[in-house]
């Protein structure tokens, strides 16, 4: 799975931040290694240096194979909170499509309740 971090003017560290944050992703979403071909982080600082409230924003997209990309985003006080944040979210949403899409393959396939079932009658 491939991680590019792209990030605005007012975050620093890009090249640490990379590391760390394609090291992070490849870890929290390895169930997903086969389905996710790509993810891109976009970090952004929304007051441009001011101080205020959840001031960072990330943004992180996902490429599912054979799928439309989905995509999440997150604000926080800081680039960890917004990061891990918006993990978090991408981990949910990773889990409904792929919950979706593994109850629509599966949904043809004989069960074996059914094979239990014709054979006590």
């Amino acid at each position: 799975m491939q991680v590019q971090v792209n990030t605005s003017n007012g975050i620093d560290n890009k090249e640490s931040l990379e590391r760390w944050a394609g090291d992070y992703l490849n870890e929290t979403l390895s169930r997903f290694r086969q389905d996710i071909t790509r993810i891109e982080v976009q970090l952004s600082d929304q007051n441009s240096g001011k101080k205020g409230a959840a001031d960072t924003l990330c943004m992180i997209e996902a490429r599912i194979t054979g799928r439309e990309p989905v995509a999440v985003n997150h604000h926080g006080l800081t680039q960890d909170e917004a990061f891990r944040g918006a993990t978090q979210r991408l981990i949910h949403l990773l889990d409904h499509t792929m919950g979706k899409l593994d109850r629509h393959e599966h949904r043809d396939r004989e069960t074996i309740r059914k094979d239990l079932d014709a054979t006590a009658g």
